[in-house]
């Protein structure tokens, strides 16, 4: 597997040298020196020269433009830091809807049926309660367990489930 990348990179290298050479070859074109004259070499040397400069100023527009760009990046990102920590949330506000509205707003026209859940409750009389909440006839869950009441002093007798070791029953 490694044999295999270093293969991968060392073609990626003779690939990006081959494309290097192409490019060149393309946009520079060889000199031809010999058999030139001397003031002929001086007005080559100034021609390239010249190039030179113009490459040399847009390279550096670039890296200025570039330098401005990154502060001009750094400033709106402080101020995003800036304003995110000064931004406080509104508090949320709880918001009442029934469940017919919801309905409505859910299914549109669809919505035909009424959810009145509160009719479909049934009524509970003061009576019925007392029944329920007396039925274990005044005994406690902890009856079971013999565990004492509290602030009675007086267990319970463990009658339901015999538990071995429990407060010296057995």
């Amino acid at each position: 597997m490694l044999a295999k990348a270093k293969e991968e990179w060392d073609q990626e290298i003779v690939d990006k040298q081959a494309e290097k050479e192409r490019y060149l070859s393309e946009r520079v074109t060889p000199l031809h020196t010999s058999g030139l004259s001397l003031s002929q070499l001086q007005d080559l040397c100034r021609e390239l020269h010249e190039k030179v400069e113009i490459v040399d100023e847009e390279r550096y527009d670039i890296e200025a433009k570039c330098n401005h760009n990154t502060r001009e990046i750094k400033d709106l990102k402080i101020k995003v830091l800036d304003l995110r920590g000064k931004f406080k949330r509104p508090p949320l506000r709880r918001v009442r809807v029934s469940a017919d509205a919801m309905l409505r707003a859910l299914l549109g026209s669809k919505h035909k049926v009424s959810m009145d859940l509160r009719a479909n409750l049934k009524s509970v009389k003061k009576e019925d309660t007392e029944k329920v909440g007396d039925s274990s006839g005044g005994r406690r869950w902890t009856h079971f367990l013999g565990v004492p009441l509290p602030f009675s002093g007086v267990k319970e007798p463990c009658e339901a489930i015999p538990i071995v070791g429990c407060c010296g029953t057995t």
